[in-house]
């Protein structure tokens, strides 16, 4: 088999076998993180819910997400994917539980915001999967990570409706959901057994301080900063939406306070960014490890643009068909909706492998000019188009979408290796502050002007795409005896 080929179906390689181990922890993550989503008709009835409460529960499942994906990508960086992500799985079927028992809506949203943790399992196996793959496979290894992991959002909505039934009854769906929980949970123990940080005899390497990105420059220092800021705005717009001026979940009390801590909580974070590169800018770094920190933010701002629209978009397009075409019933629209996830199969696996094959800078800067097409295309069908036509653009459009998360996820592990986790949650984080961002837009929007807005958003991606490096030579890591280890990105 040459470097460049790579065969999953080969599971005595144990490279392929740690792939398979840790796409189906992702998956499992993802089960638990949108299991209510295909059952919030029988938790509304149960619970006697408002239209405003079932949107409150749909925002709090993505608030942790953001602030939780950094502080995973701190954790797997210094612990290692294999404590971090069997410990993750093993928490969350925890409150799975919780939530698949409440007997209140108090208990409900709390153990619906505290799942939104779940949403950060992506980032261990970006780690996990960087450790056990070369640079010439490592992008199409992250995609079949990304891609079949991700699917596990249509994995729950394809299954835990029919399981609620089997269960039978008006508690069917706790049911349901509580038994991903307890797969999850289970699955947690079988991961810790079965993966391993590192292929035999290579060494993980973790950061030299935790707390914060290391950086190399005073420069990439305040770029940093920059970058940090609008993760604490999206965190705050959250706030907004569930105080009175929004869904009226929180009080205008409490959401100022809110407001008040993500402050404190930013001028903290920033206190220890410095402590962690306070002897680098001050004394600086030798050449040999500098990194520039531009290719994180183009990396952030890339994943914005793709899996923050693919997490908005996948939110509103049932209800999008079923406006825009007279005559379709719910589920229908349900259905044809579901196709713009369902490319995460083959599309963010594909992204990798293009990244691999054709250069890393060039196939992301295609893939976010072809979203940017498609969401322009979006943009114009009207009731007057036939709805196979639609749904073909929707799908066109879809794998651009997730082609190009598969790219970005293609770099992540060649930039810095000891930082992987963090770049990764970072990113991550990203992708969420752009659902955040897209779906505030639709509430004031309509929907052409909404596919408008993520269309000239991704414009501004693509240019950005234009100031990426190549991944080319070798990254140095130093070991811990202080000898310098160098990797090959390309």
């Amino acid at each position: 088999m040459s470097e460049s080929d790579l065969k999953p179906l080969n599971l005595k390689d144990p490279k392929i076998k740690t792939l398979h181990v840790t796409w189906f922890a992702f998956f499992l993550t993802f089960v638990v993180w949108f299991n209510h989503a295909p059952l919030l008709a029988h938790i509304k009835a149960t619970f006697d819910l408002t239209a405003e409460q079932i949107k409150a529960l749909m925002i709090l499942n993505v608030a942790l997400t953001i602030p939780a994906r950094i502080v995973i990508g701190i954790l797997v960086d210094k612990f290692g994917p294999r404590h971090v992500y069997s410990g993750l799985l093993i928490a969350s079927s925890i409150v799975c539980v919780i939530f698949a028992t409440a007997t209140s809506y108090e208990a409900l949203a709390l153990s619906r915001f505290l799942l939104g943790f779940v949403g950060a399992g992506f980032v261990i196996g970006i780690r996990l999967v960087g450790e056990w793959f070369p640079a010439k496979q490592v992008g199409v290894a992250e995609g079949i990570y990304g891609g079949w992991g991700n699917f596990g959002s249509a994995g729950a909505a394809m299954t835990l409706p029919t399981l609620a039934m089997l269960f039978g009854g008006d508690d069917g769906w706790r049911y349901a959901i509580g038994l991903t929980g307890v797969i999850a949970g289970l699955y947690g123990f079988l991961f810790f057994n079965l993966a391993r940080n590192t292929p035999k005899g290579s060494t993980y390497f973790k950061p030299k301080k935790s707390g914060g990105l290391e950086v190399t420059s005073k420069g990439d220092f305040i770029f940093y900063l920059i970058m940090n800021i609008p993760m604490y705005l999206a965190l705050a717009v959250l706030a907004w939406k569930l105080s009175p001026s929004g869904l009226g979940l929180l009080t205008e009390t409490t959401k100022e306070v809110l407001w008040v801590s993500l402050v404190v909580l930013f001028i903290f974070q920033t206190s220890q960014i410095w402590k962690v590169n306070k002897e680098n800018l001050t004394h600086g770094v030798p050449e040999f490890e500098k990194y520039r920190f531009k290719q994180v933010a183009i990396l952030d701002i890339s994943y914005f643009v793709t899996f923050g629209s693919e997490l908005a978009v996948v939110s509103m397009l049932p209800l999008f068909f079923l406006e825009t075409f007279q005559g379709l019933d719910p589920v229908k629209a349900g259905l044809l909706g579901s196709g713009f996830a369902f490319m995460n199969l083959v599309a963010r696996p594909g992204g990798g492998h293009f990244s691999d094959k054709f250069g890393r800078r060039n196939t992301l800067m295609v893939l976010i000019a072809g979203l940017s097409i498609g969401y322009f295309v979006l943009s114009q069908i009207t009731s007057g188009w036939w709805i196979s036509m639609a749904v073909l653009a929707t799908m066109a459009c879809s794998f651009f979408v997730q082609a190009g998360e598969g790219a970005v996820f293609a770099v992540v592990p060649l930039v810095k290796r000891r930082m992987t986790g963090q770049i990764a949650g970072m990113a991550g984080a990203y992708g969420n502050v752009g659902a955040v961002t897209y779906l505030t837009i639709l509430s004031f929007v309509d929907y052409s002007t909404f596919f408008l807005v993520i269309s000239a958003s991704a414009a501004v991606a693509f240019i950005a795409c234009f100031f990426m490096d190549e991944p080319k030579g070798q990254i140095a890591e130093v070991m811990p005896d202080g000898t310098v280890h160098m990797i090959d990105v390309g």
